[in-house]
């Protein structure tokens, strides 16, 4: 199941942040970003320090991508 931080990325930019502005602010790890910026899974309690830290959902930060049959 195919994952994207596409919206992520999207609202750091609408934020004025960069990658390292979240790490600092949520408390994740540079692996957990460097893991998220090649679209691969993390842990659900790291999406949530990110939901925390910018006061948003999580459907705010990743998507879903269906898998074609």
């Amino acid at each position: 199941m195919p994952i994207s931080y596409d919206k992520l990325w999207k609202l750091l930019i609408d934020k004025k942040m960069n990658r390292t502005d979240l790490k600092d602010a949520s408390g994740i790890s540079f692996n957990v970003l460097a893991k998220m910026g090649k679209n691969e899974f993390v842990s659900m309690e790291s999406l949530s320090k990110i939901c925390v830290a910018l006061d948003c959902n999580i459907g705010d930060i990743v998507d879903i991508i269906p898998e074609k049959a």
